[in-house]
């Protein structure tokens, strides 16, 4: 077996980092010192600012400058060969015997390489729209089972088609950003009319989401192939949901203000090139998927996820779920051939959420609603607290990554804190 290849930035070559060279994930940051955001990507604990390596003209990605946004936008717009070729560069310039060009440059060195602590990260991704699927069939199950008949908790199309609906991509924010809970119609067991209130039973959503890598025109439809080809990365993501709000909102439409309230991805977005050497194969599908569904080989990931739950006060954070991406039973590329089937068109930027990521067993479901089977069992965590849904003060933390040999490729954090519901 030939040696792991090796950075010369020493933090990437742990075996531990999110963040090796293997990885080379994009984001936007900024710092004090230089307060315009720009976009960089993660090695070991540092940033390197992709920016100043384009404008010292070590590094091109097109034929007109795309690093110095706000957004990675621009470059993903260029398309698979610049972002092929693009990764190619930055993995010649920090490896340990690749081009000096960098490595030897001491003033260009301490101007593009940044301390993660000292940087400031921004949303990734100017998201012009965003979609949430339901791809996870023990979730369906689970909430199927909790809210219907346990014997049909799936309903007939479940298996037929990958099952979404369009949010609001105006309330995507990056992790870090703390969120109220809302505020909506509750519908009481015992009374005859919903009443407005706070939300009473707020929840997470372990997901994962993939961006769009490039647009398509009204009337175009991709197959799952083309689909496959045009998914730039991934992110984590936590879908928030007021399940009391959307109890009585969800018939006959679905959610709305349940779930628009905010939405938390992570800062780094993974290229699927990094995420190549951890394909597996999905689900067994039955039955068979429609033709324009079907795929050959494999198009799973073998993605660990986990989430941590610390309420206010807590030195810790107690972790409360641990499952696995390649449980989903529609995979990101029927999702996403699926949604331009109409003729739906698509941009680049656009985000895809997997839907909920349970796994088989009750420490792999993906929601409090699952694992406190909508309150009847409540968890504890480590200090003690019991939680059946999520209490003011409270921080949700997701984390991702696949296991290498030697090296992990990971997602970084998406964290966020409850805030009260603001007053009306």
């Amino acid at each position: 077996m030939s040696a792991l290849p090796q950075s010369w930035v020493a933090s990437a070559n742990t075996g531990v980092t999110d963040f090796p060279l293997q990885n080379l994930p994009y984001g936007v940051f900024s710092t004090q010192a230089q307060p315009t955001p720009r976009v960089g990507v993660a090695i070991g604990d540092q940033v390197l600012d992709l920016a100043a390596l384009e404008a010292a003209g070590v590094l091109k990605a097109g034929d007109v400058p795309v690093f110095a946004q706000a957004s990675i936008n621009a470059f993903v717009a260029l398309g698979s060969a610049a972002w092929r070729a693009t990764r190619a560069r930055l993995t010649s310039l920090l490896a340990a015997d690749g081009d000096a060009s960098l490595r030897e440059n001491a003033a260009l060195k301490a101007q593009a390489l940044v301390p993660l602590a000292q940087a400031t990260l921004h949303l990734p991704v100017d998201v012009p729209g965003y979609t949430d699927f339901y791809s996870s069939k023990e979730h369906a199950t689970n909430v199927g089972s909790m809210f219907r008949d346990p014997a049909n908790a799936l309903l007939p199309n479940w298996l037929e088609i990958p099952i979404g609906y369009n949010g609001r991509a105006s309330s995507v924010v990056v992790s870090g950003t703390p969120l109220h809970r809302p505020n909506g119609q509750i519908k009481l067991p015992d009374q005859a009319r919903p009443i407005f209130d706070a939300c009473r039973k707020l929840d997470f959503e372990l997901e994962t989401g993939f961006i769009v890598g490039r647009d398509t025109a009204l009337g175009e439809s991709l197959s799952v192939e083309d689909a496959e080809a045009a998914i730039f990365g991934m992110v984590v993501l936590n879908d928030w949901s007021a399940r009391d709000l959307q109890q009585w909102e969800y018939v006959p439409l679905g959610p709305f203000n349940a779930k628009t309230f905010g939405t938390s991805i992570s800062p780094w977005v993974v290229t699927m090139q990094a995420l190549e050497p951890f394909r597996v194969a999905g689900p067994q599908q039955t039955p068979e998927p429609l033709s324009y569904l079907q795929q050959q080989g494999k198009h799973a990931f073998n993605i660990e996820l986990e989430v941590l739950l610390q309420a206010e006060g807590d030195a810790e954070p107690t972790s409360i779920c641990r499952t696995n991406f390649r449980h989903m039973y529609w995979s990101m590329a029927q999702q996403f051939a699926h949604h331009t089937v109409s003729g739906c068109n698509v941009r680049v930027g656009d985000l895809m959420g997997s839907g909920t990521i349970s796994g088989p067993t009750p420490d792999s479901f993906g929601s409090l609603l699952e694992l406190t089977w909508n309150g009847k069992n409540p968890i504890t965590l480590a200090s003690g607290a019991k939680r059946t849904f999520i209490e003011d003060g409270d921080t949700v933390v997701m984390a991702g990554w696949c296991q290498g040999d030697g090296y992990r490729v990971g997602f970084g954090e998406v964290s966020g804190k409850i805030l009260p519901a603001k007053a009306r």
